[in-house]
């Protein structure tokens, strides 16, 4: 990282528009053409030219070129292997794909409006003069886009009439795994694997073009491997595919056979100024799962200007999700990314960098220090708080929120060997409490309801999995509340629960939801709900031109509910919402349309859940829940609005898909479904069976 003094001034920008062409791997032996539209007008005056090949140029009308990916034909040689060989013959000729560079003039400087080549001002933050954020000058070195024969591998996988349409199949390559996909006729192969946790893409959903993972469904397009739904940041690969004599034929890289992930192509910054003056073009307040997505997706559409990410947290973007699954889990091991990729695609993140208002009159946010920051587009993804505890003793030590990597591991050196309790028996609480029985003397939690995840799973499925906890040592306190916190020398002793029972404890973790972290935009002109919340429409855009919301903080309309406005604070669809803002931001027109998608892991054993359940009046239930292999059913009326399961993959994933295609499953269907059927079958789903 390096620091730079706040007051230093932006270095000048050249008066004209330059453009830099690289071709690889060799350079056109014919004239090429490029294909790109001017997107701005530059003023009077402006003007640019663009080479032919062989020194020959021709000008052009002036302006800002921007385009995301813009386009050289020209004939390119064979290409027999690597990232841009997307099946069919191995040596027919493709279009090759150049990055264009562009630095603008200084009469572009004031440009409010987006655009993929980023017009705008690209000026930095510097806070206190400390190094807390990453520069662009350090470079990423890809890969060679065309590796030669001997870092391929080829071979035959199996004969054209071994798949049914709509089959997949894992085959080896030697170097490793593929996944064949036959599809409308058509073969496609890809990683095999997730790239967010790893699932077996082979178990699977394959629908519409696109293969959903089992585990948590994110959705990957099957022709190109890019990722389509979330969670997860990172693209599948794709090989090469050709038919001969009745046999298929794959071709793959030795490397991405072995990485299994694919990180999409983006941008990198070309500001002059980045890190040295108080604008941005893009501003991010908060980076978690939507900030992180929404700086990755302007970089992937081709935004080349100045992007600033701020969040309390002292760590880079990390996999919240794991902390109260892997409570001893160090930072770096949580990162989403490592350093360098910020450095490599220039966006700065700010941390602890505390925003205290927000002044959507002059485009500029206020910190904690008192430094200002201009923006032209502003998203706020401030994400929750937890909510305390509000009774007596709750200032005495070693009484937690689980909130960063720090609170995590504080709780499980308190806890080894000792007495803990977890206040709160939703997701949070229980996840710690799983985790906590291996580590702590005893574990208690106190819970409001009757049974755990009661209004969520409802009580069938919640008594279910209360007993698989009471297996494993956790002893419950249902029905009453904390009323006391006691203390010896400071220090947690006793938590006294309003039914006057007494639990000794050394330490407690307070899992009781969480409120949205709004407060800062209170004297705003952004408009937020009675309880908070940042409401938003399907473009992400809140009632102030110019500054979005996403994450755990907003309300937004769910699509496939008849657009109620809803808040549902769920990692992937945080992802999802960041996706959106970022295209909007460039004037895309996209809306939020993905199905809610979670999951928690307990004691080895996963329980997966689609839709949006609150307001259920049924739950169908099909499988065994003592033994934990189930699949639940939550209905409205004659409508399926959610599905959970346990050991049951990949029918969460499947009902996933049908929700997302506009196909509504009706009560009916499930249960003549649950009265004959006794295999488990599930192709009724997809009109393909009983």
């Amino acid at each position: 990282m390096c620091a730079s003094s706040r007051s230093a001034p932006p270095p000048p920008l050249p008066p004209s528009i330059s453009i830099s062409l690289r071709l690889s791997p060799q350079p056109p032996s014919k004239p090429w053409s490029l294909q790109m539209p001017l997107v701005s007008p530059a003023g009077p005056g402006g003007s640019s030219s663009i080479s032919k090949g062989h020194g020959e140029s021709s000008p052009t009308s002036g302006g800002t070129l921007g385009l995301p990916q813009p386009t050289i034909c020209v004939p390119a040689p064979p290409i027999s292997c690597g990232p841009f060989a997307m099946g069919g013959c191995f040596s027919k000729p493709k279009p090759v794909e150049l990055k264009i560079e562009v630095v603008l003039p200084e009469k572009e400087r004031g440009k409010e409006e987006l655009s993929a080549s980023g017009k705008g001002s690209p000026r930095a933050y510097q806070g206190n003069g400390t190094a807390r954020h990453f520069h662009a000058e350090e470079r990423l070195t890809a890969p060679h886009p065309y590796p030669g024969p001997q870092d391929c591998v080829e071979a035959a996988v199996c004969h054209v009439k071994d798949l049914e349409n709509g089959q997949m199949r894992e085959v080896e390559l030697g170097w490793g795994k593929v996944l064949l996909v036959k599809d409308n006729g058509e073969f496609h192969a890809l990683g095999h694997k997730c790239p967010h946790y790893g699932a077996p893409l082979v178990k699977g959903v394959l629908s519409r073009g696109r293969v959903r993972c089992p585990w948590h469904g994110a959705c990957f397009n099957i022709s190109t491997g890019d990722l389509e739904d979330f969670p997860g940041l990172d693209s599948l690969h794709k090989f090469q595919v050709k038919i001969e004599k009745e046999k298929v034929y794959v071709r793959a890289s030795k490397q991405a056979l072995q990485l299994q992930r694919r990180t999409k192509m983006m941008a990198k910054c070309i500001s002059t100024s980045a890190g040295h003056s108080s604008s941005t073009n893009v501003l991010i307040v908060g980076a978690g799962a939507a900030g992180l997505v929404c700086a990755e997706t302007l970089r992937q559409e081709g935004f080349s200007d100045r992007i600033v990410l701020c969040t309390l947290d002292r760590h880079l973007p990390y996999d919240r999700p794991k902390l109260s699954k892997s409570l001893d889990a160090q930072p770096e091991q949580l990162a989403l990314r490592p350093k360098e990729f910020f450095r490599a695609y220039g966006i700065e993140v700010l941390t602890e960098a505390q925003v205290v208002t927000v002044d959507v009159r002059n485009k500029k946010v206020v910190f904690k220090d008192g430094f200002k920051l201009e923006y032209s587009k502003l998203l706020l993804a401030p994400g929750s708080s937890p909510k305390t505890l509000s009774c007596k003793g709750k200032e005495v030590e070693n009484v937690f929120t689980i909130r960063t990597p720090e609170d995590a591991n504080r709780v499980v050196r308190l806890a080894r060997g000792r007495n803990a309790v977890v206040v709160g028996a939703g997701f949070l609480g229980m996840e710690v409490a799983a985790y906590l029985t291996e580590k702590a003397h005893s574990v208690s939690v106190v819970e409001l309801e009757e049974t755990p995840f009661r209004r969520f799973l409802g009580e069938r499925v919640g008594r279910a999995l209360m007993k698989m906890f009471e297996n494993n040592r956790v002893k419950f306190y249902m029905q009453t509340e904390v009323s006391e916190l006691r203390a010896q020398e400071g220090k947690l002793k006793e938590v006294v629960l309003k039914s006057s029972k007494v639990v000794r404890a050394d330490v407690c973790v307070v899992g009781i939801g969480a409120v949205p972290a709004t407060g800062f935009l209170r004297q705003s002109s952004v408009n937020l709900d009675s309880r908070g919340f940042i409401p938003v429409n399907k473009m992400m855009q809140t009632n102030v031109p110019g500054v979005f919301a996403a994450g755990d903080a907003v309300t937004f309309p769910l699509a496939w509910r008849n657009n109620r406005k809803v808040n549902i604070p769920h990692w992937q669809m945080a992802h999802a919402q960041g996706r959106v803002a970022a295209q909007n931001m460039l004037a895309q027109e996209a809306e939020i349309s993905t199905v809610p998608y979670l999951w928690t892991a307990m004691f080895g054993k996963s329980l997966r859940y689609a839709g949006y359940g609150e307001g259920f009046d049924d739950v169908i239930i099909q499988g065994d829940l003592e033994e934990l292999k189930f699949v639940a059913f939550y209905t409205k009326g004659d409508e399926v609005i959610a599905v959970a399961s346990m050991n049951y993959d990949p029918i969460v994933s499947k009902v996933a898909e049908v929700l997302a295609s506009g196909r509504a499953i009706r009560k009916r269907e499930v249960e003549l479904f649950v009265l004959h059927s006794k295999t488990g079958d599930m192709s009724w789903l997809t009109g393909k069976g009983s």
